[in-house]
């Protein structure tokens, strides 16, 4: 049985490597049956995406919106799409066209795989240097700059017939907290807030994008409720819709993260997201009982039933937006450019870039452990090394009789789920162990860094420090052309 009040929710669907999509196929007829507004997909080969989209496409009663989380293009997501560097390798370069060519074909695949909604580009700015989360997802610390790639991002991006969602409302490059983890309040005054972090998002409004995300984090200086932006009606309503002028949807952050949820039940967390102005809340964990509260709350009068219409009027304007049409295929061009690019952006932060072959022990040192994300694979850069005619052993630590230089490969770093701004403790003394015992064993060591620039800093010891900017697959494979 449909229900309207469903067209506001968009459950994740999340690849399974064992079980692919198919895991999932009660979950997704119930949640066609009752009528929701779209799905966020996560994971999975081109072939199998495209079936699962064309299948929901085909079977909804409304036209959906098909989300995909895309900062470093479709093969950040898509295990044989094209992948890019992420937006703070692409601003580095302070090149328009970059920018808009990575949107367009970031874009362009999207839109062969059925996918019409790109959850990106992160318009958050680099304010606190114990930021946890931000890593190399945004366009850095220049507000104007940071406005201008926004603006070009997503004017591609759309131009190819796929919407764009700008993130995260009013930014949240200023905390050292994660809400996707805790509580976390940003207390820049509200005419910081103003000339600075929503410089981005004033632009995004203005040149018409289709989405914009709300964070989780709480604002005092625009809400003095404490409520996170994602639940505030100053923030939404008040700020981004009336004052703003925006007219594109207002989408909730996840409706899991305690940030938002604040000790609410996702459910009543929900209720308030969308009586403060969201149209649609990302990925909640329980379909039914979030839906059945949502119908409580309009019962009683607590969703006014004039705002819920205009709502879910938007996100089919939207949806109709984004429906099936003409596709343009990525040209051999596209792609070889993709990877040109991604070559051009690894960099030596010290030392230079050394040769390092024929022979090398690679020595792969891993920080992610413990994030609530999905970590990309770290089987690429070896995969790689070896298809360059390098002979890569995978070792513990470098010894006497090794040949060439040894290879510290660093994953992980700040983003999402971790907590923390940069490396745990034991990661430092890891690599500070593996330099000493490197040069007491007569052996050169290069760190392929899989992580900002900044994070060089932490690894004193390292003399020479090549950056890949994050772990992405596209990036360990430039790195390992570079390094051959």
């Amino acid at each position: 049985m449909t229900h309207p009040l469903a067209q506001h929710l968009v459950p994740q669907l999340r690849w399974d490597p064992g079980d692919g999509f198919g895991y999932l196929a009660e979950m997704i007829s119930d949640a066609l049956e009752v009528g929701v507004g779209g799905f966020w997909v996560v994971g999975g080969s081109r072939a199998e995406v495209g079936a699962l989209t064309q299948e929901l496409h085909r079977r909804s009663r409304i036209p959906l919106l098909i989300a995909a989380e895309v900062e470093g293009g479709a093969g950040s997501v898509f295990t044989d799409a094209t992948g890019l560097p992420p937006f703070s390798a692409i601003a580095a370069l302070r090149d328009a066209d970059v920018v808009r060519r990575a949107a367009r074909l970031t874009s362009r695949e999207l839109r062969m795989l059925g996918v019409n909604w790109a959850l990106a580009p992160v318009a958050d700015l680099e304010r606190e240097p114990l930021n946890p989360l931000l890593g190399s997802r945004t366009f850095g610390l220049d507000a104007q700059r940071a406005a201008e790639w926004v603006v070009e991002w997503v004017d591609a991006c759309q131009a190819e017939g796929v919407l764009a969602c700008v993130r995260h409302y009013p930014g949240m490059g200023r905390t050292a907290d994660d809400p996707h983890l805790e509580y976390a309040t940003i207390a820049a005054s509200a005419g910081t807030l103003w000339a600075e972090d929503l410089l981005p998002f004033r632009a995004a409004a203005d040149t018409g994008v289709a989405s914009i995300m709300a964070a989780s984090c709480a604002y005092p200086a625009l809400d003095a409720s404490g409520r996170a932006a994602s639940r505030s009606h100053p923030m939404l309503t008040e700020l981004l819709r009336r004052e703003l002028g925006f007219e594109g949807l207002i989408v909730s952050d996840l409706l899991s993260a305690p940030g938002l949820r604040r000790g609410d039940d996702e459910g009543i967390a929900a209720i308030e997201a969308i009586a403060a102005g969201c149209d649609l809340l990302l990925a909640p964990s329980d379909l039914h009982g979030v839906l059945e509260l949502l119908e409580r709350a309009a019962d009683a009068g607590m969703l006014p039933p004039d705002a819920l219409r205009e709502s879910r009027n938007r996100r089919t304007f939207w949806a109709d937006l984004g429906g099936p049409g003409t596709t343009r295929e990525p040209t051999l061009d596209d792609l070889l450019w993709s990877r040109q690019l991604a070559d051009t952006l690894v960099h030596p932060v010290r030392g230079v870039i050394a040769n390092i072959g024929p022979v090398v022990d690679l020595i792969q040192v891993d920080d992610d452990a413990g994030s609530q994300w999905p970590v990309p694979s770290r089987a690429p850069l070896g995969d790689a090394l070896r298809s360059v005619g390098l002979v890569p052993r995978l070792v513990q630590g470098p010894t006497p009789e090794g040949e060439g230089a040894v290879l510290l490969a660093l994953y992980g770093g700040p983003g999402p789920g971790k907590g923390r701004p940069g490396y745990s403790v034991e990661t430092r003394r890891r690599v500070a162990r593996i330099v000493a015992d490197s040069r007491q064993a007569r052996r050169s060591v290069v760190v392929a860094l899989f992580g900002p620039p900044q994070l060089a800093a932490e690894i004193p010891e390292a003399g020479n420090v090549v950056c890949g900017w994050n772990a992405d697959r596209c990036m360990q494979q430039a790195m390992a052309r570079r390094l051959a």
